[in-house]
């Protein structure tokens, strides 16, 4: 059975939304590049190098398949040629280099991590992490967590998220202060 497993970047007060930039209108956006952290880039490097394939919402397909494809690099070159796939119910085409649509994640995402293969890798995707939450399909979660405030925005966990327990893998801090959590789904 394959590992689905969930990186996010995160802030203090645990907002997850618009670490890069533009993704969405925050006032705060792009709050993650203001850490330049070679450890951090070495550890996304190493992360996505260890895995089989992409799992994503639709927004941050969109934005992915809009950035990636024209860029090149170390991180870049996997990223495009990775089997990527998106759940959305009503995107109709996903164009980028080896995608393909899930429309829902109690069957078909269920069915991807019962099939053969590697581990699966989701980036960002707050609305298809809380879904795979609620469904019990993560099996490790990983957070880069940046020593800064944003007051505002998109949340990782909702207020009325059911319990969910995870025991510490591994913790590590950059020199920027930026920590680096993985846990482990304790079902």
């Amino acid at each position: 059975m394959r590992k689905i497993i969930v990186t996010e970047f995160i802030t203090l007060d645990g907002v997850i939304e618009a670490p890069g930039g533009n993704e969405t209108p925050h006032p705060h956006a792009g709050w993650q590049f203001t850490y330049d952290s070679p450890e951090a880039g070495q550890y996304k490097i190493d992360e996505l190098s260890k895995v089989d394939a992409l799992l994503l919402g639709k927004t941050t397909y969109e934005g992915f398949a809009d950035y990636w494809p024209g860029q090149v690099g170390n991180f870049a070159a996997p990223i495009n040629s990775l089997p990527k796939y998106v759940v959305s119910r009503t995107l109709r085409n996903a164009e980028w280099n080896n995608s393909h649509i899930l429309r829902n994640v109690d069957t078909e995402v269920a069915n991807l991590k019962q099939s053969d293969g590697g581990d699966i890798l989701v980036y960002g995707s707050a609305t298809l992490v809380k879904a795979l939450l609620d469904h019990d399909l993560i099996d490790e979660l990983r957070l880069m967590v940046y020593p800064l405030a944003i007051g505002g925005g998109l949340r990782l966990f909702d207020e009325n998220c059911e319990l969910k327990k995870f025991a510490l893998k591994h913790s590590r801090a950059t020199a920027e202060g930026i920590l680096i959590l993985e846990y482990q789904a304790t079902i």
